[in-house]
């Protein structure tokens, strides 16, 4: 399938909606032994430092475990929102929603990447991985949790390119995984031609955080309603890389 078809922006269809608004020391040259030893042992020990970009890039799905999608980065200017700080909820407490719905990391991680998965249908699956210190993995799951439980008659989510209002948020049962520490599941739900249902499932491995997001577009583009569904060979198949 070509980048383009495979790239359908999330805004576009957003749009589709009419919901659019408006020195260090010398080694050398002393006399004391004890004194050049110690900068040559530390500069011997030193390791270069670990980028968690770079790390986390390498965790996403291949083609080669999971062979019925293709796997890349969003096209640029995909995203509703770029960071968090790009979108206001009118509910604060539904912030962590409206972050896995528009598949921007939960809590505050330490760094997270996107890429986007597709079939060569119109669902379009986001995977967004996160890396967290000691103990922010498990909050920005509480919070999600909390969101969900105070969510369920809906929010609007807003930024600078549209907004959006969901009118209501369910709880689901996430795909089970013995393997993860905590994990939820959601179906959210936009007016639009009849009812378009979006979903997420969400799983917790230690300090990294994987958010699946997916979108049947067809129903926007067609004018009826529509139901996504996160794969769950995808999720199988994505998860096991983490585990």
């Amino acid at each position: 399938m070509k980048r383009a078809a495979l790239a359908l922006p999330l805004l576009t269809v957003l749009s589709l909606t009419t919901l659019t608004a408006c020195g260090d020391g010398e080694g050398d040259g002393g006399s004391d032994a004890k004194t050049t030893a110690g900068p040559k042992t530390t500069a011997s020990q030193a390791k270069p430092a670990v980028d968690p970009v770079k790390e986390l890039t390498k965790l996403f799905v291949t083609k080669a475990e999971a062979p019925d999608y293709t796997v890349d980065e969003p096209a640029k200017g995909d995203a509703m929102a770029e960071t968090q700080e790009d979108m206001s909820v009118d509910k604060a407490s539904c912030a962590p929603l409206a972050y896995a719905t528009n598949y921007l990391p939960l809590g505050d991680p330490e760094a997270s990447v996107v890429h986007v998965a597709n079939d060569g249908t119109f669902a379009y699956n986001y995977i967004t991985l996160a890396t967290y210190t000691e103990g922010k993995a498990e909050a920005a799951m509480k919070g999600l949790a909390e969101a969900v439980s105070s969510c369920t008659a809906g929010y609007t989510a807003k930024s600078d390119k549209a907004s959006t209002p969901y009118t209501s948020v369910k709880k689901e049962t996430p795909f089970p995984d013995a393997a993860a520490d905590e994990s939820i599941a959601t179906a959210s739900t936009v007016s639009y031609k009849g009812t378009q249902t979006m979903r997420t499932q969400t799983f917790r491995f230690g300090d990294t955080i994987v958010n699946y997001f997916s979108i049947d577009t067809s129903g926007f583009m067609q004018g009826r309603s529509g139901s996504a569904k996160v794969p769950t060979d995808l999720v199988k198949a994505q998860n096991k890389k983490l585990s």
